[in-house]
């Protein structure tokens, strides 16, 4: 049973080390809680919206079902009969995920990018709608950078890794000191208070593993952390190309919008160039180097499941195949594949696949369909429970803070400070540790604990309004 301040005692001299340090890693969970639980509660609802309509709906909309009705139109004639509709630039091919759905094309036009949605069959338009402007993408902005650019893009990179404190601070209150078996089963016997403690500390130790594992792959895609320390060191390596020329854009270009459309491995690697002799057969000699071709190329390769073709972007761009597991192409992350083609001679500049990816590149390859409940029914049912879970363990410590806090008291009843930090020299070497691997997180925690030890614990207003 975890101890409180009912057990530990009322003055300095009756608490020994073990009892002291509870306390101040119970008032660590406190503060991390008072920051951090809001922020989750926005992160499971938006996800929790993000997989339910790309499961139902598609990611982009595109999930259209149709008859099928003899042979496909060539994709040539599909895009034609799509530009028609929706005049300017085919920039990217959305194959079906089944016979039985629309080919979506997406378009660039003075107003911006379009998606539509084509019959293969019967050369019908189905529907026409702007690109990153539905619900799906309303989810994804909050979830991603709160609507507000780099600002929340950094706030909840500070949010993540408060909450692996948060994660951490709580398991060393959950950890067994007496019944073992009431740390693994909620006593629902208990009452009032303690039945919400019960419950706060089982169904938090049953969900910390899977909240490490996604905060660490939401970080890898935060500003600071992912992007400008671990994904430079785990990018595909471009020198793996021998003799193919290099565009001065990386993969990112491709991206369009909040919303990624390339592997993270890739996403800061150089693209290939077209225009010369350099790359292997891909699209047969005599045959023109076509939406047709490609998409007869990747059926040749295998590309199972659902793959994607962008056009060339430039006059030096490339063709691009692509089936990847992050945009909902299949559930299975090692057949993910990026295949770039050269516009002018139908080479294959480059072949990228999971396993050449770098260690960290897999982990993500594989962590972020994960994290976005892309990897199977098995999965998204995981991740349903598991959101539920996330608000529940912070609507629960909400219930848990006003059933401690003094009843018509301005204050917020945070854990007493221990008046003698005990083993204080290890958790400044684990704060060390979180500064430098997570900088801006190592930022926030140097200010908490100066306003804590400077000015809360200090001031007398304050501490009467803290306490």
């Amino acid at each position: 049973m975890a101890l409180d301040s009912q057990t530990l005692g009322d003055t300095p001299a009756q608490k020994t080390a073990a009892q002291k340090f509870y306390f101040a890693a119970w008032r660590w969970h406190f503060y991390a809680g008072i920051f951090v639980i809001p922020f989750l509660i926005i992160l499971a609802v938006t996800g929790l919206m993000m997989m339910f309509i790309t499961q139902f709906d598609g990611r982009d909309g595109e999930m259209i079902a149709v008859e099928v009705q003899g042979t496909a139109l060539p994709v040539s004639q599909q895009a034609e009969i799509a530009l028609n509709a929706v005049p300017g630039t085919v920039v990217e091919w959305i194959g079906p995920k089944a016979a039985d759905l629309a080919t979506v094309f997406r378009i660039k036009t003075e107003e911006g990018q379009r998606l539509v949605a084509v019959d293969p069959y019967a050369g019908d338009v189905l529907q026409i709608w702007d690109r990153r402007a539905g619900w799906y993408d309303l989810a994804d902005n909050i979830h991603s950078t709160l609507l507000i650019g780099t600002t929340g893009d950094r706030i909840l990179e500070i949010a993540a890794g408060l909450s692996l404190l948060l994660v951490f601070t709580g398991l060393y209150l959950w950890w067994p000191r007496g019944n073992a078996i009431a740390a693994f089963v909620p006593n629902l016997r208990a009452r009032d208070r303690a039945f919400w403690k019960s419950l706060h500390a089982v169904v938090g130790f049953w969900m910390s593993g899977l909240l490490v594992v996604f905060l660490i792959s939401g970080l890898s895609w935060a500003g600071v952390w992912g992007g400008m320390i671990v994904q430079p060191w785990s990018s595909f390596p471009a020198e793996k190309w021998d003799n193919v020329p290099l565009s001065d854009e990386t993969h990112a270009s491709m991206n369009h919008g909040h919303q990624n459309d390339v592997p993270w491995a890739l996403e800061q690697t150089p693209m290939p160039a077209s225009g010369s002799d350099a790359g292997i057969d891909g699209v047969p000699q005599g045959t023109p180097v076509d939406i047709d071709a490609l998409v007869a190329l990747g059926t040749a390769l295998d590309m199972t499941g659902r793959f994607r073709v962008a056009y060339p972007s430039s006059e030096t761009g490339v063709w691009t195949l692509n089936r990847d597991s992050m945009s909902s192409d299949s559930t299975d992350p090692v057949n993910d594949r990026t295949v770039h083609v050269d516009q002018f001679t139908g080479k294959i500049l480059a072949d990228v696949r999971y396993e050449d990816y770098s260690l960290m590149g897999k982990s993500m390859a594989i962590g972020i369909p994960f994290h976005m409940g892309l990897m199977g029914t098995w999965n998204f049912i995981l991740n349903l429970v598991f959101c539920l879970s996330v608000i529940f363990v912070c609507i629960s410590g909400v219930v848990l803070w006003v059933k401690r806090r003094p009843q018509r008291a301005a204050r917020l009843a945070a854990p007493p400070m221990p008046s003698e930090m005990p083993l204080w020299k290890g958790a400044v070497l684990i704060g060390l540790f979180i500064a430098m691997a997570f900088p801006l997180v190592g930022l926030t925690l140097l200010v908490v604990l100066a306003l804590d030890l400077l000015l809360i614990s200090n001031v007398p207003a304050m501490k009467r309004t803290m306490s």
